[in-house]
């Protein structure tokens, strides 16, 4: 295992947590968006949920391998549909953000491998 790997795996799993957190807590700059783009408000604790998931089990991956690989993978999905998400809602100039919370996450998917 190289430190690569290990400081950009715990930085997936800080920035994946960070979100959980921002969902959670019903922070403004995340929950008006997420408004705006017709996610329904129930399903806003179960979306926190999964990040929270995906950066425990990034954690956990450093340890059980495939874990981790579980979790980067679910985590890339969760991003991907949240780009689609935006691009539905035709709010092209937010797309570079689930792309910034999707990049470590694949940077610790590949250097895993």
């Amino acid at each position: 295992m190289s430190i690569a790997y290990v400081v950009v795996t715990l930085l997936a799993a800080a920035m994946a947590g960070f979100s959980a957190a921002s969902v959670f807590l019903r922070a403004k700059w995340v929950v008006e968006p997420l408004a705006d783009y017709g996610v329904p408000r129930s399903w806003w604790t179960l979306l926190g949920s999964a990040k929270a998931a995906g950066a425990a089990g990034l954690l956990v991956g450093l340890f059980v391998p495939v874990v981790g690989l579980l979790a980067g993978v679910g985590l890339v999905l969760y991003f991907a549909g949240a780009v689609i998400t935006v691009i539905r809602a035709r709010s092209y100039a937010h797309i570079p953000f689930p792309l910034v919370y999707a990049a470590p996450v694949v940077g610790a998917l590949v250097l895993g491998a």
